[in-house]
């Protein structure tokens, strides 16, 4: 089903187009007969071809002219990442509108203040449950003309509810005539905003950032020359479509290079789709490299002393050859023969667990820790560490074949610009600089001065141009003796040390000395739970499930068997002992005096994290402020190392 294509360069057409609709015309044109997605159906994998997905989007694109919407009317799309997300996002663009995207699990004032901000004329969802949020969320709202469920059978249910409530069938008819699509993209200013794409919200409400046409396709093909894909290539993709990455890098990037994407059925189903498909590129957030490793090594721990020794002579073989391969040195002979008896009995087994063919793994949004790097580059899975914001539009730095420094986020991508201001705050400079926040010329003001980004991240340029991240700018601690810390060096170091810790949350400003909130990583601690008699493999069936559905949630009835397991002695002793470790590693400054182990994990339920899995740390250090007073007020509150 999903035979390569030929090994030969991928033939990008962002540079050739004016707008989002024309880039995707003329892929439609070049490659019409070629798959464009992948989605399972019935037990089975089906293709849509590039051909049948542009008629599908003229039809969406008549169907919104239909109900009187205009070139620049924005519309919103909330649901999974499937192929009705694409043809309803690429129909708008098709008919010249503002698309964006909602993510999903998200409060019905949460959805109203997008829509509301938006000023969304019609928003396309996906399943029951969202719907009911959307009704909510657009009472009294009178700009919304339309709310379209994606399938007929949720039409069907719900079309009494709301007199705004459409069939989706009127998007399914008539198809926008050709010279219609041509008039509207040679009319369409490529300077215009293209999409929305509404911040996480970690300090406030989210920001509407505002990326043109330009923007995306000077991106797309700047980066198609950085990186480039081969007509063989193929992805899977499931982070959410509203994601800023998995938008532009992910889907449109596909569409410039005509590369096909599958979509897994859900975020429940991503390893055994990983089966099904075989990738050649996977794209993933951070997390899910953190869990996976995690995973590979608590599973270890119950293997017998042997089998520990072998994994860790491969691993060490692992890590030599690929230091060589990421310097540039040629491998040794000895290393290289050992190498291949490594790959035959350990590696070839992690790399089946991607499907066997990944040539490249990508990743961003926050930094991956460098132990976490060498492993899988060791295995033979490189990962290329990438930087970038939505006010960037999406990435300005990456790592590539070539042209790699673990533990940096590579180099700017030509024509971008970068430097460090004196307080050491990373600025950008480029074609691919957003236009600004909507309704908000104050936030835009302070945030592009001179043409320069100011992207709040602290960072270091090393003398061969590549970039290393230290910490968010305003999230660095300034202890009361007057240090300068950053957080994210001091949860990576904790979280590193054993696959029971999922979050770490650094704590100390202008306070003596640096304290944290440690949390269970929820199917770890339950894995070592049953270990112990406390849970039975039902349960942690039934609660990996739910995690897979929802990643960011978590129920009363995992918390509470969460928290029988962390109040256990052993327990709360190796957590004190991984933090202890950890410590040996940091600055004496930076080491944490005094932790809480939370019985629970911090989630999106709590308004803890966004739903790309970031901390809210305002958030946290709000909430939790009386449990951190109590922590250097009172001696015997808390854990010490």
């Amino acid at each position: 089903m999903f035979e390569l294509g030929p090994e030969i360069p991928a033939r990008p057409t962002a540079a050739r187009a004016r707008t989002l609709g024309d880039m995707f015309w003329l892929r439609a044109a070049r490659s019409a007969t070629l798959p464009a997605l992948y989605h399972k159906e019935g037990g089975r994998w089906v293709a849509t071809t590039w051909d049948e997905l542009y008629a599908a989007t003229t039809r969406v694109a008549k169907g919104l002219q239909v109900l009187g919407l205009a070139r620049g009317d924005r519309v919103a799309v909330l649901g999974p990442t499937q192929p009705p997300w694409a043809i309803y996002d690429l129909g708008a663009q098709i008919a010249g509108m503002v698309s964006f995207g909602i993510y999903p699990k998200q409060s019905a004032a949460q959805v109203r203040y997008l829509l509301e901000h938006s000023e969304a004329q019609v928003v396309f969802v996906a399943e029951p449950e969202e719907l009911a949020t959307v009704l909510e969320a657009a009472d009294g709202l009178e700009g919304l003309v339309a709310i379209v469920p994606w399938t007929e059978a949720l039409y069907e249910e719900s079309k009494g509810r709301d007199d705004r409530i459409l069939s989706p069938r009127q998007f399914e008819g008539e198809r926008l005539p050709e010279d219609e699509v041509r008039r509207i993209q040679d009319e369409t200013d490529p300077d215009s905003t293209a999409i929305f794409i509404y911040t996480s919200g970690t300090t406030g409400p989210p920001k509407g950032a505002m990326i043109s046409h330009r923007n995306i396709l000077t991106l797309l093909a700047a980066a198609a020359d950085a990186s480039p894909f081969f007509q063989s290539d193929i992805s899977l993709h499931f982070l959410p479509m509203a994601h800023a990455a998995e938008r532009v890098m992910g889907f449109y990037g596909r569409i410039n290079n005509g590369i096909p994407g599958a979509y897994a059925q859900s975020t429940g189903t991503v390893l055994d789709d990983l089966q099904d498909v075989r990738p050649t590129l996977f794209g993933s957030v951070p997390r899910i490299f953190e869990k996976a490793y995690a995973k590979i090594y608590s599973e270890l721990e119950k293997k017998p002393p042997a089998v520990r020794k072998l994994f860790a002579w491969a691993d060490e073989v692992g890590r030599t050859r690929a230091r060589h391969i990421v310097e540039g040195r040629a491998v040794p002979p000895l290393i290289a023969l050992q190498y291949r008896l490594a790959d035959k009995l350990v590696f070839s087994k992690i790399r089946a667990a991607f499907g066997g063919r990944v040539r490249s793994m990508i990743t961003g949004a926050a930094p991956t820790a460098p132990e976490i790097l060498d492993f899988f580059w060791g295995a033979g899975l490189p990962i290329y560490e990438a930087y970038g914001m939505t006010e960037a539009t999406v990435i300005t730095h990456i790592n590539r074949e070539g042209a790699v420094k673990l533990g940096t986020v590579g180099r700017v991508i030509p024509p971008t610009e970068h430097k460090i201001a004196e307080d050491g705050e990373i600025l950008v400079r480029g074609p691919w600089v957003f236009r600004g926040y909507y309704k908000n010329d104050e936030a835009t003001a302070t945030t592009v001065v001179d043409d320069w980004l100011h992207t709040g991240d602290i960072g270091e340029i090393d003398a061969d141009g590549y970039l290393r991240i230290t910490d968010r700018k305003k999230h660095l601690i300034i202890t009361a003796g007057g240090k300068n810390l950053a957080p994210a060096n001091i949860e990576r170091a904790l979280k590193g040390e054993d696959p029971l810790i999922s979050q770490v949350h650094a704590h100390g400003d202008r306070r003596k000395f640096v304290s944290a909130i440690v949390t269970p990583s929820p199917i770890e601690t339950l894995e070592w739970g049953k270990d112990h008699g406390m849970v039975s493999q039902a349960e942690i069936d039934t609660h990996t499930q739910e995690l897979m559905a929802n990643p960011a949630g978590r129920s009363e009835s995992l918390n509470a068997a969460t928290a029988k397991i962390v109040a256990h002695p052993d327990y709360e002793a190796r957590i004190r002992a991984a933090v202890g470790r950890a410590n040996h590693e940091l600055a004496r400054v930076e080491q944490v005096r005094k932790f809480i182990l939370l019985e629970r994990d911090f989630s999106q339920d709590e308004n803890e994290l966004t739903p790309t899995l970031k901390l809210k740390r305002k958030v946290i250090e709000e909430k939790f402020a009386p449990m951190f007073d109590r922590l250097y007020e009172e001696k015997d509150f808390g854990l010490e190392p």
